[in-house]
């Protein structure tokens, strides 16, 4: 199932974010990997999945000859 990440895209624009195990939950923020998981570490989340929201949002439509 696809999980809709539009929201996080917008509200976290350019920044590193830390999520849950679920894909859904944000459990810390910032500039830097370092600084994601010292927050993360710091709510009792010591291996949250890392990914960077990129600083803009380009539509993309796949497809092949």
């Amino acid at each position: 199932m696809a999980i809709d990440w539009t929201n996080i895209s917008i509200k976290y624009k350019g920044l590193w974010i830390g999520l849950k195990d679920d894909e859904k939950t944000v459990v810390a923020s910032g500039k830097t990997v370092k600084e994601v998981m010292k927050k993360a570490q710091k709510k009792g989340y010591p291996l949250p999945i890392l990914f960077r929201v990129p600083p803009k949002i380009i539509p993309y439509v796949g497809g092949f000859w």
